[in-house]
């Protein structure tokens, strides 16, 4: 460093300052003896020697001067060996004697070396010491006020006044350090953009085959819990239906539930419905209650989050109807009026949103002859039974108007004509009683001749037979009855002997034999 009039320079500057202004000054030591010149000025001679690499150390006062009349020997001792002064300039400066002291002193032990104003605060008049002012020697100043030069600017004349190079040039190489600083995290930004793109595009691609996956598995699913199904009901094939079941369960044990979409949600809620009505089928109910009430606690934490759905509704009527079902079964009249009443709500809530669906009537159909079949239990509410299975039947008729294949809800509108027919013996009337039972055993002849391989449709021409029958004994024709009943009961030996597991056939087979020996006592106890 510049050696001058005061002998060599242990300090590259001194920071002056006011206590007032500790702060800035500490904050200004530090970026000064952070800085690093641009490599291309670094060791270029200049007034004040050799460019550093580094501007430190730089020497700053951390005493508070004694109340003194004269400056401590340390302080003396660092301005006598610094290469320049820095004041830090503010009114508080100005007013403090111990900087104006030591603008006096530097001056006084080295005429000849740099005194920088480094102005923080108010105006040159404001706040330079009135011996920093010289009319023949006027500081370089650096205003780092914003309205000034500004912290950025100001700061690189302080840097450019200590070490004694040209401010153009030290803003010039400044600025391209800067840029390449400023280029080198753009470039790592953009990098690290790219990874994170390919990082989000491999994820996006693995969430997408995952999905891929699923909707595969899923579809498979809806086939086996749709098409499949039918046709193994339609055969009797009560042990498939098992596998199945087992197969669809599987995959979702397999899933974790609580990340499942509300579509995979109500799927599942679909397969405990299928497991709960095959268990129902061979009767354990309470295994298929277990299942149904299952189905419905998610079918319903579903709808109350999508009320208006009609997804949502349609799945959480069925899981009501299987409830209704099975109280049914157990004479829970009560229990079972209270789902099936919900039941019919949801479909006529469906119907109201679209009038002409097929579907909606049909659903709207089941659900009014299941409020028909509680009215007609007891005790029984005739007149009310009447009303739900008219209504039921004119829903099924209207639902077969709306499809395009007349014979797809056939069976049901036979199972309508079938209730109507019952409700109307309960109102004592026979008549219109067995008009709907011919109307139910015309489409249930016409189906067969069809299909029949169908056992569904094998199992409802034995059940009309038998309610045939009964009407023939009713309007006194004994040997027509028992004519039907034979039948029937040769019909549901063969299909019992294909499914003996199936505890619908074997009931309705027992029926059957019932019937057949009530009639034998009443023909052993009518006089002939």
């Amino acid at each position: 460093m510049d050696e001058g009039h005061g002998g060599p320079a242990r300090y590259r500057a001194f920071i002056s300052y006011s206590h007032q202004d500790a702060a800035e000054g500490r904050r200004l030591h530090r970026r000064l003896e952070r800085y690093v010149l641009p490599k291309r000025l670094v060791g270029r001679i200049t007034p004040r020697g050799p460019a550093p690499r580094r501007l430190g150390p730089i020497f700053r006062d951390r005493e508070d001067l004694p109340a003194a009349d004269s400056l401590s020997a340390e302080v003396r001792a660092a301005l006598a060996g610094s290469a320049s002064l820095i004041v830090v300039c503010s009114p508080a400066a100005r007013q403090s004697s111990w900087v104006a002291r030591e603008v006096e002193l530097f001056r006084a032990l080295h005429p000849d070396r740099p005194v920088l104003a480094a102005l923080i605060a108010g105006t040159p008049a404001e706040a330079f010491p009135d011996t920093l002012v010289d009319a023949a020697r006027e500081p370089l100043a650096a205003d780092l006020q914003p309205a000034g030069d500004g912290p950025r600017l100001g700061f690189l004349k302080l840097v450019a006044g200590v070490v004694g190079v040209g401010l153009d040039e030290l803003v010039q190489r400044d600025a391209q350090r800067r840029l390449r600083a400023v280029t080198a995290v753009t470039a790592a930004a953009l990098a690290g953009m790219l990874v994170m793109t390919l990082l989000t595009a491999t994820a996006i691609g693995a969430r997408r085959e995952a999905e891929r996956q699923r909707a595969e598995a899923e579809g498979m699913v809806e086939f086996m819990l749709t098409d499949l199904r039918d046709k193994l009901e339609g055969v009797g094939r009560l042990d498939a239906l098992d596998a199945v079941n087992a197969r669809a369960l599987k995959y979702y044990e397999g899933q974790d539930i609580d990340r499942l979409p509300p579509d995979s949600l109500e799927r599942r809620a679909r397969v405990l419905l299928a497991i709960g009505t095959d268990l129902q089928t061979r009767g354990e109910a309470d295994a298929a209650m277990r299942q149904f009430e299952q189905a419905r606690r998610t079918t319903a934490a579903l709808l109350a989050a999508d009320p208006d759905n009609p997804d949502r509704m349609w799945a959480h009527a069925q899981s009501e109807q299987a409830i209704g079902v099975i109280a049914f079964a157990r004479q829970r009249q009560d229990e079972a009026r209270t789902a099936f009443e919900a039941y019919r709500d949801l479909a006529d809530r469906l119907v109201a949103r679209d009038p002409d669906n097929a579907v909606y009537l049909r659903e709207a159909g089941f659900a009014r002859g299941n409020l028909c079949s509680v009215a007609l239990a007891e005790p029984p509410k005739p007149k009310e039974a009447l009303t739900d299975c008219r209504v039921a039947l004119s829903r099924m008729q209207a639902a077969v108007a709306a499809t395009a294949d007349p014979d797809a809800y056939a069976i049901d509108l036979a199972n309508r004509h079938a209730w109507l027919a019952d409700a109307w013996r309960a109102n004592d009337d026979n008549g219109n009683a067995r008009e709907h039972r011919l109307s139910e055993e015309a489409i249930v002849r016409r189906l067969t001749t069809k299909d029949p391989a169908n056992m569904e449709v094998r199992l409802r021409w034995v059940a009309v037979q038998r309610a045939l029958a009964a009407l023939d004994l009713a309007d006194g024709r004994p040997d027509l009855a028992r004519q039907r009943l034979e039948t029937s009961r040769n019909a549901a030996d063969a299909m019992v002997a294909h499914e003996p597991a199936n505890e619908r056939w074997a009931a309705l087979r027992r029926k059957i034999t019932d019937n057949l020996d009530l009639l034998d006592q009443m023909q052993r106890e009518t006089p002939q």
